[in-house]
């Protein structure tokens, strides 16, 4: 079964586009778009890449070789993915610099079957920044700052056990920013991003083929449309049409993104994608104003569905709801409670850089209004759902206000809107009066403990702000 591509993905020259245009054009209407000309200045293009364009395996191994990676078998299937292993950095890349001697037929007293069951291998969201934060390999372009989900990563843990105070790192991700690198014929199978974010990727070097499909056809690769469970693994393999019905009816967008090229992948467009020739790319999953609502959208749906998975177990369990929240942050990456902790520092961290902010009217000040106000419309819909019950959920103001990690986490925001709204870069600083005030805009028991709670907050501030929401 073959697939109808119906059209290409727009290519357009990075250095002539302003952070202002890509988030009317591509961010807010939900286009994916090739950028070039992002990635000259990298380090990551110099040091990993060999004189002959080709990937600098020698360099991996020598300086990252004792780092444990996720490696992808793409010939072998598991449940939804592909197989996964574990294995150094520098027994990858010896295997495969070895593959590629094979395959160029350097090897020519091997007998015709050595290569019989041979697998091609992908090495898969490598947290490289996190693992070497003193080698610069890149630094993330303007277009894609707007981070709020790394942003925050880099200053807390998206789930905690508020009960215990521990973290937990099994079903907590430190960051969303990772490193790929596989040989000719390796390949990803098709999905939609986590959480339904935006994502990024960037060809060190290496070519790739992308398949798109858009969100209004997403329906006709799974094969529960009530429940969406199963999605199509390969759209190049014959299809199962009793179990995918509307596969035939899809229609996909195609692009060859080559080495150098950026690619924005928004949010909730599925996605299959092939390496052309050896390729390291650089890949970041993000999330912010713009996409918020698809973001809330699937964390209500999985958890739904979580819900409905154990519902046979409701009557004999002393906290359901506790451990619908846990099944839920261990399958989805974090849970409704999560956001809505997430979700109050960030509308907190909003709010005192605002106050700091001079002139009121400029850009970062107009993009601030934005987050704050789309921050609110997911709090109602979080009160519609009735998503937050949990009784020890909540943020002390006074505590958090005070804390030199959410200071740091407000400073951190404030230079990367300067950055990308292109304005000065003074040292953020919060004196005391700003945080004060920011506690008068709260009630009286000092604490945002509900989203009801923290949508009065925004409106309180609103109403005495300088650029009130819209």
């Amino acid at each position: 079964m073959g697939i109808e591509i119906v059209g290409r993905i727009d290519k357009i020259n990075g250095k002539e586009l302003s952070y202002k245009d890509f988030a009317e054009r591509y961010l807010a209407k939900s286009q994916p778009v090739v950028i070039s000309d992002l990635t000259e200045d990298w380090r990551a293009r110099e040091d990993w890449v060999a004189e002959n364009g080709l990937p600098n395996l020698n360099f991996f191994a020598t300086h990252f070789g004792k780092s444990r990676v996720q490696v992808a078998d793409c010939d072998r299937r598991e449940y939804t993915d592909q197989k996964r292993l574990e294995m150094s950095v520098l027994d990858f890349v010896e295997q495969w610099a070895k593959d590629s001697v094979e395959d160029n037929g350097e090897n020519d007293d091997d007998d015709d079957d050595d290569d019989d069951g041979k697998s091609v291998l992908y090495l898969k969201d490598w947290h490289f920044v996190k693992e070497y934060p003193n080698y610069t390999a890149y630094k993330t372009p303007p277009l894609f700052s707007d981070d709020w989900l790394n942003i925050y990563l880099d200053h807390y843990q998206m789930h905690e056990d508020r009960e215990n105070f521990q973290k937990y790192d099994q079903i907590s991700c430190s960051d969303y920013r990772f490193v790929y690198m596989g040989g000719k014929g390796s390949w990803t199978p098709l999905h939609a991003d986590v959480f339904r974010s935006y994502s990024w990727s960037a060809n060190v070097c290496g070519r790739k083929r992308w398949l798109f499909l858009p969100p209004s056809q997403i329906h006709l690769v799974y094969d529960r449309q009530g429940y969406m469970k199963n999605c199509v693994y390969n759209i190049f393999e014959e299809v199962n049409e009793t179990k995918f019905p509307g596969f035939k009816e899809t229609t996909w967008l195609e692009c060859i993104q080559e080495s150098g090229d950026t690619i924005f992948v928004p949010s909730g467009w599925h996605h299959q994608v092939y390496n052309l020739e050896d390729t390291i790319s650089i890949n970041h999953n993000w999330l912010n104003a713009y996409n918020l609502a698809c973001v809330w959208d699937l964390l209500w749906k999985d958890y739904k569905d979580t819900e409905e998975s154990i519902e046979d177990i409701r009557d004999i369990s002393d906290d359901f709801e506790a451990l619908c929240q846990r099944n839920l942050a261990a399958n989805t990456g974090m849970n409704l409670n999560d956001f809505f902790i997430f979700m109050s520092r960030f509308a907190l961290g909003n709010m005192v850089l605002q106050e700091s902010l001079n002139p009121c009217s400029s850009a970062m000040a107009q993009n601030l209004v934005l987050n704050l106000s789309t921050i609110k419309k997911m709090m109602m819909k979080m009160i519609s759902a009735g998503g937050v019950t949990a009784k020890d959920v909540y943020l002390d103001l006074r505590e958090t206000l005070e804390d030199p990690q959410f200071l740091r986490f407000c400073r951190d925001m404030g230079r990367t809107y300067k950055m990308i709204h292109k304005e000065e870069d003074n040292k953020v600083l919060f004196p005391e009066e700003f945080l004060l005030k920011i506690m008068g805009f709260a009630d009286q028991k000092m604490q945002i403990c509900s989203p009801k709670d923290l949508v009065e907050m925004i409106d309180r501030y609103s109403t005495c702000s300088s650029n009130p929401l819209a």
